[in-house]
């Protein structure tokens, strides 16, 4: 008789799995209905349980327990009808393979018999996992009933299973739509909080206001309100009117103006709680989502408004720089035709006393114009100076002995120069000639006696201004304890010929001239004053490397050159001055032929380029500069001897002056400019024999 085992291979199970090869069974007929496996090896058994269960469930038909367990490895049943006895694999061996395999442990067994009705077969029935009996012959309505409490059992623990799947389904799109939402709380909290300290990091605020009523109180609902205006946001909740009781009277009419196309921008003094007036500026709209609501930012503008008016003050000094530079060249040909005229009266006609005292007069007059002249042109950067590096720690022994007497007896000055190198590139004299004019005026600001205090220190400059550029300065302090200068003339007192001082006891000049000093020396002027207190005046120089300190050799005066001179052309688009000039020369023994102008010049020199021994031109002349005849000529002969006058000094214009070429100022002398000549000449001596 074969083993269980062997007939379980023999049915088709694997043998090292124990689990039967599937049953293929078509995919069409399959639903979701219950179904219940009914086992028999009579096929009128099984077509007759088919016909009384049809109408309750889906019923499926398995002639032997193989077949049985193969249909159970692909389909979940209600319930199992099983024959006991069949051929092979009996009911009670089926069973018990049905209930070792994890899948159908639960599936209830109703075992059908015909003759096993005896307690010792029932029981052995049940152990081999029945869970009730069907005795042969059918009885229908007994089979419906026990097979309907089964099945009716089964739909209700799918249906249990569901709704627990659906419930934890259900429960796991909850708890993921929880995660989500606390994410996207995170996510909120977080960009708020980023979007806090941006707009702290920021120098504005937000406000809210009812557009409706335009002094309305200001809602601040982000920013860094207390940054603009040093109170807490909630003091505005507490006094409505704060903000607009803190306006600048003036501008008062600026702070809820109207809109246009739903905008306004506007801009006005705010009283900060430090009792500073800041310049702030108010954007708002109208929000189109919510009528009647404003919504706004504040800035902070003070630091962009001193900006712009050191930049307008900046643009309008040099605009006045410019027309004072014009006015003064104009006026320098004017005074070198006097000077001139004067000489030449001098040496043509015998002048008895009377007579030459007027001419001397006249001289004097035209000198002092010079100097009046020579302030103008600092004022406007075009004054001629020769920088060098000095050490300002010097400036105490240089300045001191001429500035104490003319302090008086109830002005007192102290220096405050701390030990080491302080060294700058300026002009010496044209730096102490600054400082002894704002000395001066520091006394005439305390008539009443005082103090005046020169102090010295290192500044630096992170990022470039209007007025300098990023660096390490050295500032020049000049302190008083005078009266003072009234806020609103602080911008003026450094134009030219503006002054504080009565009628007849100033010229406006002394601070233009030590800003424009300043100014020139790549540095800055400073004033701040308080009226009652005083006024402090700082020069900005730029620090220069201890190392590059030096003693300049003094300069040795060339000697007038012998009567007999040199050959000259004269170049100069001003026919006074020119015929004076040449008056001059021709006097002094040298031969002169002139041009009037640049463009003349150039065509003299075309003809013959070697006929003279030194041009002799003014530099600003129309189309063609003297600049521009001197390169001709070297063009055509190398070092040309060539000497340039000039009224001013006109900034970077001058910066192509060859070396060799003397510059002279107007007005000058005839001794200045004959030294001039033999200056440019005796460079080339050795270079090149005379042309005549």
């Amino acid at each position: 008789m074969m083993q269980p085992a062997e007939r379980a291979a023999a049915a088709g199970w694997d043998r090292e799995t124990g689990e039967p090869e599937p049953l293929e069974r078509p995919e069409e007929g399959r639903t979701d209905a219950a179904r219940i496996l009914v086992v028999d090896d009579d096929s009128r058994n099984l077509l007759a349980l088919a016909e009384v269960l049809k109408d309750l469930v889906d019923v499926v038909t398995a002639s032997s327990g193989e077949e049985a367990l193969r249909w159970l490895l692909k389909e979940q049943f209600a319930v199992i009808i099983l024959d006991v006895l069949m051929p092979g694999m009996d009911g009670y061996e089926t069973a018990r393979l049905i209930r070792s395999r994890e899948q159908s442990r639960d599936t209830p067994i109703i075992f059908l018999t015909a003759i096993n009705k005896d307690d010792a077969h029932l029981l052995k029935g049940y152990d081999s996992g029945a869970v009730d009996y069907v005795f042969k012959p059918l009885q229908p309505l007994v089979v419906r009933s026990k097979v309907s409490v089964f099945v009716s059992l089964y739909e209700k623990t799918r249906e249990i299973a569901r709704r627990a799947a659906l419930q934890e389904q259900l429960l796991n799109q909850r708890l993921q739509a929880q995660s989500e939402r606390t994410r996207a709380i995170e996510a909120l909290r977080e960009a708020e909080e980023r979007l806090s300290m941006l707009l702290k990091s920021l120098p504005l605020a937000l406000y809210t206001q009812d557009g409706e009523h335009g002094d309305a109180a200001r809602q601040f609902v982000a920013g860094d309100i207390a940054a603009i205006t040093g109170f807490e946001p909630d003091a505005f909740t507490r006094e409505p009117d704060l903000w607009h009781r803190r306006v600048h009277a003036d501008d008062s009419g600026k702070l809820d103006g109207p809109f246009f196309n739903g905008e306004r921008s506007s801009e006005f003094r705010w009283q900060h709680a430090d009792g500073r007036y800041r310049y702030v500026l108010d954007q708002a709209l109208m929000l189109k989502d919510r009528p009647g609501l404003v919504a706004g930012t504040l800035r902070d503008v003070t630091e962009h408004h001193q900006l712009q008016e050191e930049l307008l003050q900046a643009q309008k000094m040099d605009a006045i720089g410019k027309l004072t530079g014009g006015i003064a060249h104009d006026f320098n040909n004017l005074l070198a035709s006097v000077l001139g005229g004067l000489s030449l009266i001098e040496r043509r006609a015998t002048l008895d006393q009377r007579s030459a005292e007027i001419v001397e007069m006249t001289r004097s007059a035209a000198l002092r114009g010079k100097q009046l002249i020579d302030r103008m042109l600092a004022f406007s950067r075009h004054q001629s100076l020769s920088p060098q590096t000095m050490d300002l720690g010097e400036m105490q022994q240089s300045l001191g002995p001429l500035l104490a007497p003319v302090l008086g007896g109830l002005v007192t000055l102290s220096w405050e120069i701390p030990g080491g190198k302080w060294p700058v590139f300026v002009d010496p004299s044209q730096l102490e000639l600054a400082v002894m004019n704002l000395v001066l005026n520091a006394r005439d600001a305390m008539p009443a006696g005082g103090a005046v205090r020169i102090s010295i220190a290192d500044r630096t400059i992170d990022a470039s201004m209007p007025d300098l550029k990023a660096g390490t300065y050295i500032v020049v302090s000049i302190i008083d304890t005078g009266h003072g200068i009234p806020a609103d003339q602080l911008d003026k007192v450094i134009e030219p010929f503006f002054t504080t001082k009565d009628i007849g006891k100033g010229t406006g000049l002394g601070l233009s001239t030590a800003y424009g000093f300043a100014r020139q020396s790549s540095g800055a002027l400073r004033l701040d004053s308080t009226v009652g207190i005083g006024t402090t005046v700082e020069i900005w120089l730029p620090r220069r490397a201890e190392e590059a300190i030096a003693s300049a050799p003094a300069a040795e005066p060339v000697a007038a050159p012998p009567a007999e001179a040199f050959n000259l052309l004269l170049v100069d688009d001003s026919e006074s001055l020119r015929d004076f000039t040449q008056a001059e020369l021709t006097q002094a023994g040298c031969h002169v032929d002139v041009a009037a102008g640049g463009v003349e010049a150039l065509a003299i020199l075309e003809q013959d380029v070697t006929r003279y021994d030194v041009i002799v031109t003014d530099f600003a002349m129309p189309a063609v500069s003297g600049l521009d005849v001197i390169k001709f000529a070297r063009a055509r002969r190398a070092g040309y001897p060539a000497v340039l006058i000039t009224g001013y000094a006109e900034g970077g214009r001058l910066d192509g002056r060859p070396a060799d070429v003397p510059l002279v100022l107007k007005p000058f002398s005839t001794e200045s400019l004959m030294r001039a000549i033999a200056q440019a000449k005796g460079d080339r001596t050795n270079q090149e024999p005379p042309s005549h």
